[in-house]
């Protein structure tokens, strides 16, 4: 449904090392970086369709919603373990560990995490 998305953060260089390590967990090249801004993934393209896309962006309005969250496509349960492992040891905190969540479906495999400027994000597995 995404073709890519921005998040928002009120420091680049504070949460650079944290999207490194969960980006690289998650198998997505980081493309760019520039003073007030990151980008992972890769771009979509008439012969690559599918391909999805985030960029980080340095913002001094940036306002955190604990009801508003991104989640990424991880290949495997243990991807999702790698994010939220990366993800800790990178400055996040927990928000809900790896684990199945049955209340979406009997094979929703995510783990949560708050990154350093406060945003939620999640990876998600669902074979």
């Amino acid at each position: 449904m995404l073709d890519h998305v921005s998040i928002t953060v009120p420091d680049i260089a504070a949460v650079r090392g944290f999207y490194d390590a969960v980006m690289q967990a998650l198998g997505y090249p980081c493309v760019y970086v520039k003073d007030d801004a990151l980008g992972y993934g890769l771009r979509a393209r008439p012969d690559a369709p599918g391909r999805s896309y985030i960029s980080v962006l340095q913002s001094p309005s940036m306002l955190p919603d604990p009801r508003r969250h991104w989640c990424f496509k991880a290949a495997s349960h243990e991807q999702v373990d790698a994010f939220h492992a990366a993800a800790l040891q990178a400055g996040g905190r927990d928000d809900g560990p790896p684990g199945l969540r049955p209340h979406y479906h009997e094979r929703y495999y995510a783990a949560f995490v708050i990154d350093p400027a406060g945003n939620r994000i999640e990876a998600a597995c669902h074979i």
